[in-house]
């Protein structure tokens, strides 16, 4: 026998149902608000339009909603009403008085006490019934009153731009032809409102959006120092902190931050270059001292052969050093560069493809670019046979892809291999005699600029490395 488990209430007196419902309440908020996020402007200066614009568009609509609802219908039905009014009033006169053939003092009195004009016509039928326009409160206020108040067949022309209304009712042996001011019977001046309320909220607009662009320049003006700075560039001359104390906060942080680490890395230069000097000064004094004493020509070789590494390494301190050293920013040119490329390429005895694709001219470190160049594509003439290097430069960015045959790094070690002083025997890094920088070198210079290296594997069967920097 199948039985059924009811849901019964949870501990805290819910249902289950009622349980999950509300677990999934902050789920489907948050995917609600990434929705939105996905169809939002990005930047700062839309961001702070849209607050200031939405609650005004929401708080106008509102109050014509409300004055629409309220005031506009309100005042036209009650207009509507009067004047119905008096059309009932006429007809009460037309009827308790009958033997007045002409009618003229009831035409009389209603053209001078109740500002309409009067007509009685023959006992035609009346006109059919007119197209409704879409939106007319006149029309269905107008017509629900006669209704009400009269009772009787009608016909009314409330359509078009006319200050008139035509109203005809249908009488036992006469039609009543009325015309009727529209102000009489439709609060006409609602466009009015209309206008005072856009045109306020205009004036308004023009205030608050120079304002705001006045109180978001600073910070558009900060994130381009910092973003000059991140690529290694002066900072702009006019740069000063202004705006709002917050930014003006930000501004002086930044400043300061930025002096600290220029002063640091003038310290590390300064320690790194003045150590490596004296030290180069001590191994030239050993190598005299071998070549004038005695002793095996074996042991001699060998020191000498200590010297020598130790003189690399020395060298590389330096290139260390002097990568991070300070330089002017200026153009770089790329076909040139190729040009050179192809010289050592067949010096090396290797294959070489290049290919690029957009501005051949770049803005950044000259001297460093072409030494982090150098470094990545020296590495790859080094150990591979066929080396293919690409460059596109479009939309800000360069992006620079060289691809080798080489015998390429584990994909767990191709990190390490951008860490000072770190060689991987088993597999490729820099010459023999190097000292495991030269990668380091050339990620410090790319960093520099606001880019960086990537390796991955190359569809040649060896290793690529793609260099990204804006330019």
């Amino acid at each position: 026998m199948a039985t059924t488990e009811l849901e019964g209430p949870g501990p805290d007196g819910l249902s289950a149902r009622a349980t999950r419902t509300l677990k999934a309440v902050p789920r489907i908020w948050n995917r609600f608000w990434r929705l939105v996020s996905l169809y939002m402007p990005k930047r700062l200066y839309a961001r702070s339009l849209i607050i200031v614009i939405a609650p005004m568009i929401l708080l106008q609509s509102v109050v014509a909603f409300v004055f629409m609802e309220r005031h506009w219908a309100t005042v036209t039905q009650r207009l509507s009403q009067a004047t119905v009014r008096d059309i009932a009033a006429i007809i009460d006169l037309i009827e308790t008085y009958p033997h007045d053939a002409d009618y003229a003092n009831i035409i009389r009195i209603a053209q001078d006490r109740m500002q309409l004009k009067v007509d009685l016509l023959p006992p035609d039928p009346l006109p059919p019934p007119g197209p409704k326009p879409f939106f007319s409160i006149l029309d269905d206020v107008l017509s629900s009153e006669i209704t009400r108040q009269i009772n009787r067949p009608f016909w009314i022309d409330t359509v078009g731009n006319s200050n008139i209304v035509e109203v005809r009712v249908q009488l036992e042996n006469k039609v009543l032809r009325v015309f009727v001011r529209r102000s009489q019977a439709y609060a006409s001046n609602t466009h009015i409102f209309l206008i005072w309320m856009v045109g306020t909220s205009l004036v308004l607009l023009m205030i608050a959006i120079p304002f705001l662009r006045n109180q978001i320049r600073p910070i558009l003006t900060l994130a381009e120092a910092a973003e000059s700075f991140g690529k290694g560039r002066p900072m702009p001359r006019d740069f000063r902190p202004r705006g709002a104390e917050e930014v003006r906060r930000a501004g002086f942080a930044f400043i300061q931050m930025r002096e600290r680490i220029e002063r640091q890395i003038d310290q590390r230069t300064a320690m790194l270059t003045g150590v490596s000097h004296d030290l180069r000064t001590i191994l030239t004094r050993f190598k005299l001292q071998l070549a004038l004493a005695g002793g095996k020509a074996e042991t001699k070789a060998a020191l000498n052969q200590d010297i020598d590494d130790m003189q690399s390494m020395l060298e590389g301190y330096l290139a260390f050093a002097r990568g991070e050293a300070s330089e002017d920013p200026g153009r770089f040119d790329l076909d040139a560069y190729f040009q050179k490329l192809g010289d050592e390429a067949a010096l090396r005895k290797c294959k070489l493809s290049t290919t690029l694709s957009g501005d051949p001219t770049v803005h950044v470190r000259p001297n460093a670019f072409a030494r982090l160049l150098s470094n990545v594509i020296g590495n790859a003439f080094r150990y591979a046979k066929t080396v293919e290097v690409s460059a596109n430069h479009g939309r800000g960015s360069l992006v620079v892809t060289v691809d080798d045959d080489g015998p390429g790094i584990p994909a767990d070690r191709r990190e390490d291999v951008f860490k000072p002083f770190v060689r991987l025997d088993e597999a490729r890094n820099l010459d023999a005699s190097g000292t495991g920088l030269g990668l380091s070198i050339a990620r410090d210079i790319a960093r520099s600029h606001g880019g960086d290296i990537t390796l991955d594997d190359s569809p040649l069967g060896g290793l690529r490395a793609v260099i990204k920097v804006p330019a």
